[in-house]
């Protein structure tokens, strides 16, 4: 039976409100708080497991959004006391707290101390907030400093992921490459970027539930999966999906954002988001050719006494996936 404590669904719920806040706010005081409540709710979820790996994750999470967070209040108040507007400030705490690069360091160390759930809120929900602000703030959106960051993240993110055999190492340079195409959206329209982070969302629950249903930590972990059928198609498809292979669903938002940059003139950045997410899809075909080849010691003993039916997580990841897959590009 699943006990769900009242002060992690209390915490959840100001988590979500501080985002709600930020992202409908009208002034940059009510910006700036929703993304305090945001972190404050934040941090009580990430210490709920009882482990110093966590304890340090939280310590190092607080102090980065909290130079986040004063830097932004900085550029605010250089806003009412000058004439001149201070984007490039404002646009360096943003991309702090979302963890995009050349400011990327703390994102891959933090993810190592946290549950897979906290990663994945960590990797969707808690880059709503800036994504929003910097969608709404930034009327220059296709300038040097943003396009520079958007090609630094999809370089970092590629060369970054290709020696890390932590998965969720792996899975945190995956979320910095993914930002590299979600800034590049946001230089086209809103509703492209939109689209872009549900469908980055929905992949990311069906690989982190895998990963957190096997307790798959290491690349060697993925030896577990060898028993199970069900798993290893699941893995499958959804690392490509997340990679963007056609015909799966992570294939259409990453299309979307190509044909409106090369419409636009932007043929370098178009590229080198392309060449980044093939690099991406490598070190995603490694981890599923891991799961499909490796068999472990203790699997091969105990081959026929697992049970290879698929629980409830495994049809859930299937019924979802499947038609998303199949029916979408279509």
């Amino acid at each position: 039976m699943l006990i769900i404590s009242p002060a992690l669904l209390l915490f959840s719920l100001t988590l979500m409100a501080g985002t709600l806040i930020s992202i409908s706010s009208s002034s940059w005081f009510l910006a700036w708080l929703g993304l305090e409540l945001n972190l404050l709710s934040f941090i009580p979820l990430i210490t709920a497991q009882k482990s110093p790996f966590c304890s340090e994750a939280a310590l190092k999470y607080f102090l980065i959004q909290a130079f986040g967070s004063a830097i932004l209040l900085i550029s605010v108040t250089i806003l009412f006391v000058f004439s001149v507007s201070p984007k490039i400030l404002i646009f360096t705490s943003l991309i702090l707290k979302m963890g995009a690069a050349p400011l990327h360091f703390w994102l891959p160390t933090i993810m190592q101390g946290m549950s897979w759930l906290n990663c994945l809120i960590l990797m969707t929900i808690q880059k709503v907030a800036p994504l929003v602000l910097i969608s709404l703030t930034l009327c220059d959106q296709t300038g040097i400093l943003f396009v520079s960051v958007s090609v630094f993240s999809a370089i970092m993110s590629g060369l970054g992921g290709l020696n890390q055999t932590f998965l969720r190492k792996l899975m945190a340079y995956s979320s910095i490459n993914h930002t590299a195409w979600m800034l590049a959206a946001i230089s086209s329209s809103t509703s492209l970027w939109i689209h872009y982070i549900l469908t980055y969302s929905i992949i990311s629950v069906s690989v982190v539930t895998i990963f957190n249903q096997n307790q798959m930590l290491h690349i060697k972990h993925l030896t577990n999966l060898s028993a199970s059928p069900f798993n290893k198609v699941t893995l499958f498809m959804t690392l490509f999906s997340l990679g963007g292979l056609p015909p799966f669903l992570g294939f259409l938002p990453k299309m979307s954002v190509i044909t409106n940059l090369v419409q636009s003139g932007f043929f370098i950045w178009a590229l080198i988001l392309t060449m980044s997410a093939l690099i991406t899809l490598f070190y995603y075909i490694r981890v599923a050719i891991t799961s499909l080849t490796l068999n472990s010691p203790k699997t091969n003993q105990n081959i026929n006494s697992i049970n290879h039916k698929p629980n409830w997580v495994t049809l859930m990841n299937l019924l979802l996936l499947l038609p998303l897959t199949v029916l979408i590009p279509l």
